[in-house]
């Protein structure tokens, strides 16, 4: 999920049905690091066609979720009308295409002053949540 970061040193435990599924997910991966997000999943942040990507694998090696950061120009003219009406004078500090199984949608990080929101759009530009980013949560 958009803002969050894995607080785990780098294992170089990774179970090799991971490492295989995700090879097979992603065969042009270059400059593959790992991470244990959790305790039932592993992050790979990797480059690819000169963007860094992350990925997560659960131990299985089932695909979870894949993100890459886009610039706020790629966004779709529909999430940039909305920004402009709902979050007027809001800077967008971070904009992410999340995929996962279940679907794809944009993530944006926005502030102003002290107040930041981390939003979730469909990829017909509706937004799907609205959720206040705490301090804390930006570690």
């Amino acid at each position: 999920m958009l803002l969050t970061a894995s607080a785990c040193a780098q294992n170089p435990e990774v179970p090799e049905v991971v490492k295989t599924a995700f090879s097979q997910k992603f065969p042009d991966a270059k400059k593959v690091n790992w991470d244990m997000e959790d305790a039932s999943s592993w992050e790979a942040e990797f480059k690819l066609n000169g963007m860094e990507y992350s990925s997560n694998f659960n131990l299985k090696g089932d695909w979870l979720e894949t993100e890459h950061e886009i610039k706020k120009s790629e966004l779709p003219t529909s999430i940039k009308e909305i920004l402009d009406q709902n979050f007027m004078g809001f800077k967008v500090k971070e904009a992410e295409i999340s995929e996962k199984a279940d679907g794809t949608v944009y993530e944006l990080a926005v502030e102003k002053g002290e107040e930041e929101w981390e939003l979730v759009f469909d990829m017909d530009g509706k937004l799907l949540e609205k959720k206040a980013i705490e301090e804390d949560d930006e570690d």
